[in-house]
């Protein structure tokens, strides 16, 4: 575990500073790779336009120098301008011819840039002009719209090829030349007639310009592989971190059990309140004023000495599994199990006031000793001869409470002479009873019916104490349900009134009376 952690504590320190120039890096490396990019692809783009257009010029110059200085140099005649001017010793070519053959010159070398000059009404003797789709759209559309421009765009994913066409239009010279020309397809020419398109093709290789992008390409490539490192770091990491967890699930399934085998030790609100936080583990005590109950089974001896320590042992822990079931649900803290004794107390850790805490304790103590009435007819038919008869005692006082003991070893328990008194008034309690301290018969007097005993004396408290026996209940616990049970030689009774359905009533009703009549003829004396 400690390895793990440690190994996690480096990789952390380790990758803080990747992180943070990873970070400073990626904020700066961006705008510096795309703008050097950038000013490569300029550059890049001027030395190409310069060139296309170096060679353009110079296949003008070399048209201009051969075609014309040339063919007029070498005139004897006057010069004229006609546009089969090859055909003419001394002719050179009106404008359309110059633009069809510098078309045809700058067209014919593999360079960026092409130029055609096209009609779909060429002169007689010329060869037809070639027009693809485009052209002819174009020259239909110019037509009827010539300050539309037309504009076409294609290409694959590794170049772009963009097409522009502008009309040609005739001016008045142009007019005059082609309505009187015997070659001219057309002789009603006007003025501001478009007679066909002068085109230009750029064609642009973008997988020839990737290379430009090399500084992006540098950055991206750094950037992958910043991310992949971080990636692996991380899934490094994660397995550290799934090792560690793994450990942990495993120590805290270790730990929950070690804790539920603990808290078979310790009454739940003690356990509660440590493995909370809220009290610390120990010496320490603090005076509060508590209820305390005592319990004890009158004759457990003589019940020992009929059973066999396997069935003493199931009956003792059967019994005790109920009263603490009993003890929790009405918030007793239980403190010990003294043999066959049990001792509870309320007010701590958890308290609802010092009369609430006398009142849950009274309504615990009566529902034990109708679960017990239950239990013992539940014994009776597993074989117990002997039922449990229980004492109980209650008192309401100030006792020290907390943690007791040494360094190694502590309890979680009360001291004091008024948890002596509980004690006593158990013991002079009627089997089945419940004996209470007038301190606590005072919070409770609306409860029970309870007469009071001649006064005892405690040591270590100076006043005489009288206790108050229990004879009825009253209020709320008069309304709870009643169980009735008697065992003795040749009597055999145990009664539920909650339990009892009505047909059981009637039938219970019935046997009751059969019983009666025959105790009364039994009494009578016989007849002389």
């Amino acid at each position: 575990m400690a390895g793990l952690g440690e190994q996690i504590a480096r990789q952390q320190r380790t990758m803080g500073p990747l992180l943070v120039a990873a970070v400073v890096i990626g904020l700066i490396g961006l705008p510096v790779a795309a703008w050097l990019d950038l000013r490569d692809l300029s550059e890049r783009m001027l030395r190409t336009q310069a060139s296309e257009i170096s060679r353009i010029i110079d296949e003008m110059r070399g048209f201009y120098g051969s075609d014309v200085v040339g063919r007029v140099l070498q005139a004897d005649d006057a010069v004229t301008a006609t546009h089969n001017y090859r055909d003419v010793p001394g002719a050179i070519p009106i404008p359309a011819t110059l633009s069809i053959e510098l078309g045809k010159r700058i067209s014919a070398h593999d360079g960026s840039v092409k130029y055609r000059f096209v009609s779909d009404l060429p002169f007689k003797g010329r060869d037809p002009h070639q027009l693809d789709v485009f052209e002819r759209n174009a020259i239909l559309a110019l037509r009827a719209n010539p300050r539309e421009p037309i504009i076409e765009v294609s290409g694959s994913l590794f170049d772009r090829h963009v097409r522009a066409a502008a009309p040609v239009v005739m001016g008045q010279v142009c007019v005059t030349c082609h309505n009187s020309h015997p070659d001219s397809p057309k002789t009603d020419w006007k003025v501001g007639d478009v007679r066909g398109i002068q085109e230009i093709s750029v064609n642009q290789p973008i997988a020839a310009n990737v290379l430009t992008f090399k500084y992006l390409l540098l950055y991206f490539g750094f950037a992958a592989a910043a991310g992949l490192t971080f990636i692996l770091l991380q899934r490094r990491q994660s397995a550290l971190v799934q090792g560690i967890n793994k450990e942990l699930s495993e120590a805290n399934d270790f730990l929950a059990a070690i804790s539920l085998k603990i808290a078979k030790y310790l009454s739940p609100q003690i356990y509660k309140s440590i493995f909370s936080g809220q009290k610390d583990v120990t010496i320490a005590t603090e005076r509060k004023k508590l209820t305390i109950f005592f319990s004890d089974v009158k004759d457990f001896t003589a019940i020992v000495e009929r059973l066999q320590p396997e069935d003493l042992t199931l009956l003792l822990n059967e019994y005790f599994t109920e009263m603490s079931t009993i003890a929790l649900k009405h918030g007793g803290t239980i403190d010990k199990f003294i043999g066959d004794a049990l001792l509870v107390f309320f007010g701590d850790p958890e308290t609802q006031g010092v009369e609430e805490d006398a009142r849950a304790c009274l309504r615990m103590a009566v529902d034990m000793q109708h679960r017990l009435e239950q239990l013992n007819r539940v014994w009776h038919d597993r074989g117990v001869e002997r039922p449990f008869r229980v004492r109980m005692g209650i008192n309401t006082g100030y006792c020290n409470v907390g943690n007791f003991g040494s360094d190694d070893r502590m309890d979680y328990t009360i001291i004091g002479a008024e948890a002596n008194l509980a004690a006593r008034l158990q013991s002079i309690a009627e089997p089945g009873g419940i004996c209470l301290s007038y301190e606590t018969y005072a919070l409770v007097r609306d409860l029970v019916r309870a007469r009071p005993l001649a006064p005892i004396a405690m040591k270590g408290i100076s006043r005489e104490v009288v206790p108050y026996e229990v004879e009825g209940l009253l209020g709320e616990l008069a309304q709870r349900p009643q169980v009735i049970s008697e065992h003795a030689t040749g009597l055999d009774l145990f009664l539920d009134v909650e339990a009892i359905d009505e047909n059981g009533v009637e039938r219970a009703k019935k046997r009751l009376s059969e019983a009666l009549l025959a105790l009364t003829i039994r009494n009578k004396p016989a007849a002389l």
